[in-house]
C-alpha cells in the first residue's frame, strides 16, 4: 500500500509543479539526486560535468512536469530524463572535440586549467584493483549507446533488468541481449590489456 500511495503522491507532486508550485521539487531532489548524479558520473566520468547534468535534469523535471503521462512510474521517467541528458551532453562534447573546440575548465580561484583525468574510477564501483576499474570505464566508452546504458543501469546502478527495460522502452529480452553483447565486447577489449586472463 505504501508503494502505491507513494506513486500516487509523486504523480500529484508533478501536477502541482506543472501548476507552478516549486515546493515538490525539493522532495524529488532529496530523493533522486544521488541516483541521478551517480548515473551522470558513470556517463561523463567527470564530477563537474555530472553536476551540470544533475542540475539540467531537475530543471527539466520542473519545466516538463506537465508532460508526465502515467504510463510509467515517476522514478522511471526521471531515469529517462537523466539518460537523455547524459547522452545529449556527451554528443555535444564530442562534437566540440571533433571541431577542435576543447572546452577547458578554468579554476576561478587560480585561473589554472583543470585537466580532465584520463583514468576514472567511479566512487560507487567496488573493485579490488583500481587499475581494473579504470580500464572498465575506458572500454565502456567503446560500447554503443544502448549497450552502455544497459551496462551502467544494471551493473553499476544495480537496477533490475525489467526496470531498465521500462526506462528504455524496450523488452526485457532486448535488455538481456544488449547486456550480453556489452559484456562480450568489453571482455574482448579487456583481454587485450590482460591477455593472460583470457587463457584461464
Amino acid at each position: 500500500m505504501t508503494n502505491v500511495r507513494q506513486i500516487n503522491d509523486e504523480a500529484q507532486f508533478l501536477i502541482e509543479m506543472a501548476n507552478g508550485n516549486e515546493k515538490p521539487l525539493d522532495y524529488f531532489y532529496n530523493k533522486y539526486s544521488a541516483k541521478v548524479y551517480s548515473t551522470a558520473l558513470s556517463y561523463t566520468k567527470n564530477e563537474q560535468d555530472a553536476e551540470e547534468v544533475l542540475q539540467d535534469v531537475f530543471i527539466t523535471l520542473f519545466d516538463s512536469a506537465s508532460k508526465f503521462k502515467n504510463d510509467a512510474s515517476v522514478s522511471t521517467w526521471i531515469y529517462r530524463i537523466t539518460i537523455n541528458k547524459c547522452l545529449d551532453f556527451l554528443r555535444k562534447k564530442n562534437s566540440l572535440k571533433r571541431k577542435g573546440i576543447f572546452s577547458s575548465l578554468f579554476s576561478k580561484e587560480s585561473g589554472e586549467i583543470i585537466i580532465e583525468p584520463v583514468d576514472f574510477v567511479h566512487p560507487g564501483v567496488k573493485m579490488e584493483n583500481s587499475e581494473d576499474a579504470k580500464l572498465l570505464f575506458r572500454v565502456m566508452d567503446e560500447l554503443t549507446e544502448n549497450q552502455k546504458t544497459v551496462f551502467i543501469l544494471t551493473q553499476i546502478d544495480g537496477l533490475p533488468q525489467q526496470e531498465v527495460a521500462d526506462i528504455m522502452k524496450v523488452s526485457r529480452k532486448s535488455v538481456e541481449s544488449l547486456l550480453q553483447r556489452a559484456k562480450a565486447t568489453m571482455r574482448i577489449k579487456l583481454e587485450k590489456f590482460y591477455p593472460e586472463r583470457g587463457k584461464k
